[in-house]
């Protein structure tokens, strides 16, 4: 079957993961700089999260536009990673409530982990349907990047509970390093058209 219905509803879960997360803000106390000075953990984590999801948003559009069809594994894979990034308002409302604390940060960690392996059992499924001359596979190679991201985002879990602003650190590390969508993707649709 094509892709686009499947992108379609992936395009409506996380919008609707976002609506939810900047839902979650509370009214500030008063009306003074000082009330808006006690949400900066909030609105800190919030970003990282929105950019998390617009990361996963952006190379989701990619993988798709290289995916010829999907059969049911990668249907219920697409549906692993929704279900991992349905959790994140969870996570970011959680941490950034409790900014200084190693268990929310631990616990946000683990979202991101799984959100990242579910993403890697997603490719794979695509690879496995579409076979090994896909343009996927062309396009992903041995795939270190997001091997190493899954690879930090288990350590900074680990970290969270020796230092909390370390493990913070390594998430946004892993923020930046898929900031801009995945060029492996964007290279090898270049390439063919040339």
């Amino acid at each position: 079957m094509p892709t686009s219905r499947l992108e379609a509803f992936s395009d409506g879960v996380i919008a609707i993961i976002i609506t939810i997360m900047v839902l979650e803000f509370e009214m500030p106390e008063g009306a003074d700089w000082h009330s808006l000075q006690a949400l900066t953990p909030v609105f800190l984590t919030y970003v990282l999260s929105f950019m998390m999801l617009a990361i996963y948003w952006n190379n989701h559009h990619h993988l798709m536009h290289v995916t010829r069809s999907v059969g049911g594994g990668v249907l219920w894979a697409n549906m692993h990673l929704l279900f991992w990034l349905s959790l994140v308002p969870f996570g970011t409302a959680w941490l950034g409530g409790n900014h200084s604390a190693a268990l929310p940060a631990a616990v946000y960690g683990v979202l991101l982990l799984m959100a990242a392996v579910a993403y890697w059992v997603l490719v794979h499924a695509i690879l496995r349907h579409e076979g090994p001359a896909s343009k996927l596979q062309k396009a992903v190679g041995r795939d270190i990047k997001g091997k190493l991201s899954i690879a930090l985002y288990a350590v900074a879990v680990v970290l969270a509970f020796v230092n909390q602003w370390i493990s913070d650190a390594l998430y946004v590390t892993v923020a930046f390093m898929w900031l801009v969508p995945d060029r492996r993707i964007e290279r090898r649709i270049e390439a063919e058209r040339t």
